[in-house]
């Protein structure tokens, strides 16, 4: 008999997990309540990062005449934005649909929720019922924006980051509150839309928990851009006054603007899961503690994605969605890795692009660690002229006795594509000269990193 797996959320962990189950042989259900694919995938991370590239299609003509163009000239058409989003959303909902119906793999239209350790009860979208037991039961419901009580959302004026892609209206000075990873994409995005933008961070320099370098290089691109930056600043209050808002914050300074926009985490979609008939234990913050093998403190319920509290990426939630598969259907051999999160790259799409991999430079200092630290800038590449766009560099991190890169980060054009490089050479343990031997394309980027790495 086929082993039956129900999986709640069809997002990147739940939509992966159940392709890779049904390839194995698994009998599996998916319950989703909004769209296949995740709600914060296809109604969060995709349609801004298509705006960020319309943004960026209109910066780079901006900069057109510095390769012997001109008279090239471009405005945003704001109704088209919303089509193409909507249609980028439409495709890759359809696509992912498509893959899992071909799998046979079940799809359930509703809110899923566990009454016992083995059976889930889906209230679905036709008003039907439906009880399914389980021999496995994933939990990958995702994450919300975090709204907290000072912030009167609305959707029109006062917005989260889901009522942003795009907005009502194109804001004519957009406030952002939380200079993380969504906040300065947000900034970079407006700010390129030629809208004005005002950035409230609460520490001293915006990305906090990335290299100081790396955030100072961002910095300098906004101030560029006309970005005003409130640094130390603690958001406590947003006043709706005629025609926009105002930001108080814990220092007596404000924020005017036409619309404001929370950028401030998110919290996990724990509720109404039933986690408690289960017995599956949660934190204080709502996640799902698990083990190397995503597993919860209940040996057949795994957890997922935003849920599961760790690096809350699509890339991560899908591995974690085929680690998953593989285990719930006995997959110990030894090409089974454990997922390994300290050797995940992530990107900011912001103008330059920022992306980084496993050890931070910082981190290493703090803890005392003998690294090796070569950087080369973009302004040395023959390709990064040609484009007309030198700003960035490249760092890689490396032991100085062995040569083993340990991690790297890149600020400048395509870095979220040029740091697979560098990802593949930590996770498979690769020496810098590995690097450095490869024999690359001339011209092209991606021989900075070779450049760095020697």
């Amino acid at each position: 008999m086929a082993v039956r797996f129900v999986i709640i959320g069809g997002g990147p962990a739940g939509n992966t997990a159940a392709s890779s189950a049904a390839r194995l042989g698994a009998e599996v259900t998916l319950v989703e309540r909004d769209i296949v694919g995740g709600a914060a995938h296809l109604w969060d991370c995709i349609p801004s990062k298509a705006m960020i590239a319309t943004g960026g299609a209109l910066t780079f003509i901006n900069r057109a005449q510095g390769m012997g163009l001109t008279h090239v000239t471009a405005e945003l058409d704001f109704h088209a934005l919303k089509d193409r989003i909507g249609g980028i959303e439409g495709r890759l909902e359809h696509s992912v649909r498509g893959l899992l119906e071909s799998q046979g793999v079940r799809l359930l239209q509703g809110t899923g929720r566990l009454v016992d350790a083995h059976t889930v009860v889906v209230d679905g979208a036709d008003g039907e019922r439906h009880q399914l037991e389980a021999d496995a039961v994933l939990l990958a419901t995702g994450s919300r924006p975090r709204v907290p009580d000072w912030a009167p959302v609305d959707g029109d004026r006062v917005l989260t980051t889901r009522h942003a892609y795009p907005p009502p209206a194109l804001p004519e000075h957009l406030v952002v509150i939380g200079s993380g990873v969504t906040g300065v994409e947000f900034v970079h995005m407006f700010a390129a839309f030629g809208c004005e933008v005002t950035l409230v961070v609460s520490r001293q320099q915006v990305l906090p928990q990335k290299d100081a370098e790396v955030a100072a290089a961002l910095e300098d691109n906004f101030l560029e851009r006309g970005v005003h930056l409130l640094k130390g600043a603690r958001a406590e209050a947003i006043d709706r006054r005629a025609g926009g808002v105002v930001v108080r914050c814990d220092d007596g300074r404000q924020a005017a603007g036409s619309h404001a926009l929370l950028a401030i985490g998110a919290i996990p979609n724990t509720d109404g899961l039933g986690l408690e008939a289960a017995g599956v234990e949660a934190d204080e913050g709502g996640y799902i503690p698990i083990n190397q093998h995503c597993v919860t403190n209940v040996g057949h319920i795994y957890a997922a994605g935003d849920l599961s509290g760790k690096l809350p990426l699509s890339s991560v939630a899908s591995m974690q969605g085929r680690k998953i598969a593989e285990h719930v259907m006995g997959g110990h051999s030894r090409a089974h890795r454990h997922l390994d999160y300290d050797k995940a790259a992530s990107a900011i799409f912001t103008e330059p692009e920022i992306a980084d991999v496993g050890l931070a430079e910082a981190d290493a200092f703090a803890e005392g660690r003998k690294i090796r630290v070569t950087k080369v800038p973009f302004s040395a590449s023959a390709k990064a002229l040609i484009n007309n766009d030198p700003r960035g560099f490249v760092k890689i991190l490396s032991d100085p006795a062995t040569g083993v890169v340990l991690g790297g980060s890149i600020v400048g054009r395509h870095a979220a594509e040029l740091i697979s490089v560098i990802a593949l050479a930590v996770t498979a343990g690769l020496r810098v000269t590995d690097i450095v031997e490869s024999l690359l394309v001339h011209p092209a980027l991606a021989e900075a990193l070779a450049d760095a790495a020697e």
